[in-house]
């Protein structure tokens, strides 16, 4: 998992991440409560590769979001900012 960008983010911002391994992969966004708030991807069988996913946050408000990946027995977690 690397780290978004740009960051501070108005109001896109391109999360990529490689796959070392064909795996099942998970991507959420939570926010500073911890809650859940969008999976950008949803539990996807992906070969191993560099991806770059981009969110839109218009929707959202300002703060701390964090953005977790899952593939297999791996997580990660990092952390980004949104400003209006």
């Amino acid at each position: 998992l690397h780290s978004a960008y740009p960051n501070p983010f108005n109001p896109t911002v391109k999360i990529p991440f490689d796959i070392t391994k064909e795996n099942i992969v998970g991507l959420s966004v939570f926010n500073i409560n911890g809650k859940k708030v969008k999976e950008l991807v949803s539990s996807k069988a992906m070969n191993s590769g560099k991806y770059t996913v981009e969110w839109n946050a218009s929707l959202f408000p300002s703060g701390m979001y964090f953005y977790t990946i899952r593939a297999g027995t791996f997580s990660q977690t990092k952390k980004m900012i949104f400003l209006k």
